[in-house]
């Protein structure tokens, strides 16, 4: 298992995700890179670039995340250094270098499986920085389901990972990996969870009503799966504020930041929407219904008149919920 989940999956609003895309809409980052034996023969090319606007889309919200993270951080005299693990396109790297930099310089290191992602991560964040040179940044290639892996990666005063954890067989034993390099007086935050994300008019006017609850049913069935399914899977029957107090984390506790394009939404929204419906359906075929497997067809279609990307009635409303835990 790599280093990341990147959403470009749909985001189960709770405990996780699949593979796909959209992962602004919260319906990501999660299959993932994260798992060392999935990446060969993705066209990592075309996933950077649905990455990319996942990344636009949560912009605001990864901003907002980065803000309240890097403000916790205890002034030491020390610039502190952040740890992006599972950094997928790099938002919020980028997210993260933009904070460092208000805050008057840091260091901040990307880790991720898959080499691609590690450059488009790095690519993207030195965007972010501006040519600040009080924000280093450095890249690590890491398998986070491997412990010497992970124990050579750097301390550090932050260490973030969003929708990885919850691929590994072991989310307790890789919640306790990821704290043994929390630096003392640092944090380790974990976005994990938050809010199915909406986007769809109850009412299509195709089909039987009620589309996304159906979609968002079939994902908690294909996160069941996924998770039975994983060699060497252990359950983890509690929530993200346990782990992180088992892991020997004090003060564990939560915040959520909302992603909110709401209607009428722009062509940027539109297609980002179109996207993540696109690849939904390529992983929730077997569970739904053959109408709505043609009321997908029918919005994906376009030169039809139902083509999701030229509605005026789609939005992306929903929330990423953040779960921190101090050393």
């Amino acid at each position: 298992m790599g280093a990341h989940t990147h959403e470009h999956a749909h985001q189960h609003g709770n405990p996780a995700s699949e593979d796909g895309a959209a992962s602004a809409h919260g319906h990501s980052h999660g299959h993932g890179h994260s798992h060392g034996h999935t990446h060969d023969g993705i066209d990592w090319t075309t996933q950077i670039a649905n990455l990319r606007r996942e990344d636009a889309m949560a912009a605001a919200a990864q901003a907002a995340i980065a803000e309240r993270l890097i403000g916790l951080l205890p002034d030491t005299g020390d610039v502190p250094t952040v740890l992006d693990i599972g950094a997928g396109a790099g938002g919020q790297s980028a997210a993260f270098a933009r904070a460092l930099a208000a805050r008057g310089g840091g260091r901040l290191v990307i880790a991720d499986a898959v080499p691609e992602l590690i450059e488009a991560a790095r690519a993207t964040a030195e965007a972010a920085r501006g040519g600040d040179d009080r924000v280093t940044i450095e890249t690590v290639q890491v398998d986070a389901a491997d412990d010497a892996a992970v124990a050579a990666v750097p301390p550090a005063d932050l260490v973030w990972a969003s929708r990885m954890v919850h691929h590994l067989p072991d989310q307790q034993a890789g919640t306790d990996r990821l704290a043994r390099l929390v630096r003392p007086g640092g944090w380790l935050a974990l976005a994990e969870g938050g809010l199915t994300t909406r986007c769809l008019p109850w009412d299509l006017g195709i089909g039987a009503p009620g589309l996304q609850d159906r979609l968002a049913a079939a994902r908690e069935t294909g996160f069941g799966r996924m998770r039975a399914e994983i060699t060497g899977a252990v359950r983890m029957p509690y929530g993200w504020s346990t782990a992180l107090t088992n892991a020997g984390l004090s003060a564990a506790t939560s915040f959520s930041v909302l992603t909110d394009h709401p209607a009428p939404a722009g062509p940027e929204v539109r297609a980002s929407v179109a996207a993540w419906l696109d690849a939904l359906r390529g992983h929730i075929d077997e569970q739904i219904t053959a109408e709505d497997r043609a009321t997908i067809d029918a919005l994906l279609d376009p030169d039809a008149d139902s083509f999701i990307a030229a509605r005026n009635d789609v939005f992306m409303l929903g929330a990423t919920t953040i779960h921190l835990g101090r050393r």
